[in-house]
This record gives C-alpha cells, structure tokens and sequence, in this order.
C-alpha cells in the first residue's frame, strides 16, 4: 500500500510511478518539493495560458475570496458573474447572446447537450440524435463519455452510454465526411459537436478550416444545431482567440474552459443564441433549464476570469501567442526531419507528432517516454506515443529549448 490515500486520474498505480510534490510554480517553471524546477510544456494539462501563478490573477481571487466566496446561482447573482457575463459576450461572436455558468470542459459539454434536446423538445419536434466526429473527445462525464469515441478511456462505461451518430474524421477524405454529415442531417439530426480544427485527447488530430466551415454550412442548411467544443482550442492555442475563428464560423452553442480564468481555478461556460435560450423562456416551469451545481459562477473563480479577460484587454497576448508560434516553427522544422519522426503537425501554439509510428494510447513507449522526460524536469505527457507541447504563452527561450531538447533525444528511445 503506497504512503497516500489519493487515487490519481489517468494512473496506473500498480505500476508504481513516482508521483512528485510540486511546491509552487511561477511561469512555465514549476518547483517541487525536492528542489527540481520543471518546465510545464503542456500548460498543466493545457489550462495554464498566462503561466502559473500570474500575479493580476492572483490578485483578484485573493481581493474577492474576502468579499464574497460563495453564493447559490438559482435565483441570486453577483458582481463578478455579471461583469464575466458581459466581457464574454464583448469579445466572442455577437450571435451568442446567452452565458450559463459550470465548473469544468466536460461539464459544459453536458449543458450543450441537454440544451440542445431541450430546444428541440420545447418546439414540439421529435429530434434528439447526437452527431459526433469520429475521434472526438469531450469529457470523462456520462454525456460526455456519450459523444466521444468508444475506446479504452470509456470501455468500462459502454453500458451508460447513449447512442450517438459517428461522422468519419476527414483526413485526406474530407468528401467522405461531409457526405457522412449529410445523410445524417438529412435524416433530422438535433446537433453535431465537434473540437474545432484539432482532435485533443484523439491524438492531437487536425482538419483545415475550409472542412469546419462546411460541416458548419451543412448544419445551417438541415437546421442542425453545431456544438462547438472550444474548450481546449479556445484563448488562443491555435493561433485566434477561438479556432473557429479561422473558419469564419459562428456555433449556435459554444464550450469554453480551460483558460478561461487563465488555467488559476475551475470555472467553465456555455454560450448560446438567443433562439435557444427563447426555446427553454415560458411561463411553464416545466419548460426550464434543469441543470445546476452547487459552486455555479463561484464568485471567487468568476472573478479570476474577469482578471484574465482584463489581461487579454489590456497586454498584447495575441502578439505572445504568434511569437509563441514563430519560435516553436524553427524547433518544429528541425524535428520533422528526424528519422523517428512521423506524422509532424504544428497548429497555432500546439505541436504534435508521433515516435516510432503510431502504436496507439496504450503503446509501450508512452511509459518509458513519461520517465525519459520526467529524469530530463521537463513536463510532457505522451498520448501514447504521440507527443505534444502546448506551453503557457510567457515560455522563455532557454524554457522552450529544453523541451525540444528533451523530445529530440527522446528520439533515440524508438
């Protein structure tokens, strides 16, 4: 029996990994309890944007922990969640209009799911089948379990899960996937989700912007409701504030997390169009949107996404984020020409490729690659043998140099 009683996500303690103690962090670094400083290159699982511990971020949570930590949402509001409000609708697309409140990626794909069968039922029309994109992911949750692919992260569940219709994922056949979309709008689908531009669990898998668009355009033809899951891909990873941005596309619901309050505290929303929200607004209760959590618009977390919104209003973080992706361009070019190097994609500031071919999530090499990385202090966490850097946007040089150091004589583990 191991010296804690935690049970960690995503691990498998009979192997008996070493779990280190992180201490503090600042940045890109963080500090563990045994003196090591490890770069984050993954953004502590792709929230960290501004890097740890950003001091106006801090701040604010500190300013509104002593004013007010907690109040119930049913009913009552608050400062901060009124000025979160109001900032999200400023800078995100003009036809979202209406802003409900969770607390995780996963749980906002939910509210987009449940508000998409509420719309349809409320207008007495009999839709309610889920489109999906073939190696989706969008949460460890039941309904996000639902619309994700089936496969070792969700084996265990199938007897939860509610069928979904799958539409192939367009790589080198993006035909094949729009006709696929098609038939299944045609046939009165309620909605399509999708992660925009890049698969994020799935393998870091990306599409072109011309192929969102389309499937975009289908949706509007057929009166299919478009999901947007911009929880990983939003503020800024691929280049634009959101990805669907590059695609010129508007969702009629939109998901975002993450680094809304910067990667500092929990907090997720859901956006809709006006439509949707005036499909669940009557005089009938029973009509209502049935969905909560006890820490909905947590004041606290409210006022650590106002913090980051101000940053982004305030500091050139678009022009971080290009530099970001100009730096990591020159590490990119030199890597793709590795022998052990296949499949290299580069979208925005995330980078992705695999080492040796392919093997999948449980490839052999993914726990060796952990440990290889880990004894080098530097963060990355294969999937499978797919790897990736996403850093926080504030990566020095030296910071990023190391992480591409790292992957490089990684190279010689294949």
């Amino acid at each position: 029996m191991s010296a804690s009683s935690i049970w960690h996500p995503f691990t498998q303690h009979g192997l008996g990994e070493p779990i280190p103690t992180v201490a503090r962090a600042k940045g890109a670094i963080l500090h563990t309890a045994d003196g090591r400083e490890i770069v984050d290159a993954i953004s502590s699982w792709w929230v960290t944007t501004h890097g740890h511990a950003n001091p106006r971020i801090a701040a604010a949570i500190a300013e509104q922990a002593s004013r007010l930590d907690q109040i119930i949402f049913a009913g009552w509001t608050h400062k901060p969640a009124e000025e979160l409000a109001a900032g999200l609708r400023a800078i995100m697309p003009a036809e979202l209009t209406r802003v409900f409140f969770s607390d995780s990626g996963s749980t906002s794909v939910e509210v987009a799911l449940k508000m998409a069968l509420g719309f349809w039922l409320n207008r007495g029309e009999p839709r309610h089948r889920i489109l999906m994109l073939e190696h989706g992911y969008h949460g460890d949750t039941i309904g996000a379990m639902s619309v994700g692919a089936r496969g070792v992260f969700n084996r265990t569940y199938q007897p939860l899960l509610f069928d979904v219709g799958t539409i192939p994922f367009p790589a080198g056949r993006e035909q094949d996937t729009l006709d696929a979309l098609e038939r299944a709008c045609r046939d009165g689908a309620a909605a399509f989700i999708v992660e925009p531009l890049i698969l994020g669990a799935g393998g870091m898998l990306t599409y072109p912007p011309m192929t969102l668009a389309e499937m975009r355009r289908i949706c509007a033809v057929h009166g299919v409701l478009f999901i947007a899951d911009e929880v990983m891909t939003g503020w800024g990873r691929t280049g634009t504030l959101l990805a669907c941005e590059q695609a010129g596309v508007v969702p009629d619901i939109l998901c975002l997390s993450k680094g809304l309050t910067g990667g500092a505290v929990p907090l997720a929303v859901t956006m809709a169009t006006e439509p949707i929200y005036e499909a669940h607004l009557s005089d009938n209760r029973a009509h209502m949107f049935f969905h909560s959590s006890s820490y909905t618009a947590n004041p606290i977390a409210c006022a650590a996404a106002n913090a980051n919104l101000a940053i982004w209003r305030d500091e050139p973080v678009m022009e971080r984020v290009a530099d970001l992706c100009r730096r990591q361009a020159d590490y990119f070019t030199a890597l793709t020409a590795h022998p052990a190097v296949t499949g290299a994609r580069r979208l925005g500031t995330i980078v992705a490729l695999e080492l040796g071919g392919g093997r999948g999530y449980l490839s052999d090499l993914a726990p060796r690659l952990l440990a290889f990385f880990a004894a080098r202090d530097v963060l990355l966490r294969p999937l499978g043998d797919t790897v990736y850097v996403m850093p926080p946007y504030c990566i020095s040089d030296a910071e990023l140099g190391r992480v591409y150091q790292a992957i490089e004589d990684a190279c010689a583990l294949v």
